[in-house]
């Protein structure tokens, strides 16, 4: 069983959810101090730990097959704890999945590939996973579901050609997208990527 950090409201008494998927080298406690920041007072907030820190070796646009293996086991950590929030009775269409970085190109790609209408997403820096974007990969309707993309316009990690093309194929499968690519070199979170998803996403 992976290893899920659970928090916020009881799962049995929340009527929302999110998964909060954090970034390389990092932890599922690291992605959780996000939440005094987030309008998050009435969510069921599940955090599920990367193997050893990391959802997948390589970077996000490397060779589709050095990815594959640890790819397929971190979408099926996803799976396991999307599981849990649909046990509880919760819909997709209240259901958030934000990530930073390496946390954001997985909650995008998971999203991608399980196309319906979901409370939104929350990419944080990360665009669709792949060598080359393949559509084929997805499928599904996201019926109008926000999705909110925001990076630096020179992320040395996540080129911002990378996530205009995720928006793209995001927008064709029937997501509202929302792009802001800020005028810094900073692989961060600032504060108005926190404000845009409170005021919109999170309101």
């Amino acid at each position: 069983m992976s290893d899920i950090k659970i928090t916020g409201l009881p799962l049995s008494e929340a009527k929302k959810a999110i998964i909060m998927i954090h970034g390389r080298g990092a932890t599922a406690d690291s992605i959780l101090s996000l939440v005094p920041h987030l309008n998050l007072t009435d969510y069921a907030i599940l955090a599920p730990q990367a193997n050893r820190n990391s959802w997948y070796p390589f970077g996000f646009m490397a060779s589709d097959e050095g990815n594959k293996v640890a790819l397929e086991g971190s979408l099926q950590i996803l799976e396991e704890t999307w599981n849990k929030i649909e046990a509880a009775g919760i819909p997709s269409k209240n259901t958030v999945l934000l990530g930073f970085s390496q946390g954001a190109c997985l909650s995008l790609e998971f999203a991608a590939r399980h196309g319906q209408k979901f409370g939104g997403i929350v990419a944080f820096t990360g665009g669709l996973i792949g060598e080359q974007l393949k559509p084929e990969n997805y499928a599904g309707d996201f019926q109008g579901t926000p999705i909110f993309i925001g990076s630096s316009d020179r992320d040395f990690h996540v080129p911002a050609r990378r996530i205009k093309e995720s928006g793209e194929l995001l927008r064709k499968m029937g997501a509202e997208v929302t792009i802001k690519l800020f005028d810094d070199p900073d692989h961060t979170i600032r504060e108005e990527e926190i404000n845009w998803v409170n005021q919109n996403i999170f309101s």
